[in-house]
């Protein structure tokens, strides 16, 4: 790769990037997974609906956390690129729900797993998808 050391490697702004996406993801997870034990434990709801009201609830705050931190030097600050950027942020992870809420599904039936681990599991396999959209579309950053 050319790098001389490993903090040339860490220093490149997509790995940072990365790094933050994943922090603010991390902390974006642990919200959902306390929202979505909430909802099914408290609220009676059945776990996939809890867990894609828990999605929904998290994107607003993502992209809030991600706009002013991990895209820093992307940022969208007047309100019409903010809220285009909502938008589509909005449209990524839409369309990461149905893929998130569908391995859950798959981890508790097939699985046998418990649904909160499910989840965290799925969290983690679609950020993968999360972070690629979002970062090619929704802040536009060439990889």
């Amino acid at each position: 790769m050319g790098y001389s050391s490993v903090q040339d490697f860490v220093d490149k702004p997509t790995i940072v990037r990365l790094y933050r996406f994943v922090l603010v993801g991390s902390g974006a997870a642990l919200v959902q997974t306390g929202l979505l034990w909430v909802l099914v434990e408290f609220a009676g709801l059945n776990y996939l609906v809890a867990a894609t009201l828990s999605i929904e609830t998290t994107i607003l705050l993502q992209y809030v956390v991600n706009n002013a931190w991990t895209f820093q030097h992307a940022q969208h600050t007047s309100r019409v690129q903010y809220l285009v950027g909502l938008v589509r942020t909005n449209i990524v992870r839409g369309t990461a729900i149905p893929l998130q809420v569908g391995l859950l599904y798959a981890f508790v039936t097939w699985g046998g797993l418990m649904y909160l681990l499910g989840n965290g599991i799925a969290i983690f396999l679609s950020g993968i998808y999360r972070y690629y959209l979002d970062s090619r579309w929704t802040w536009k950053i060439q990889m």
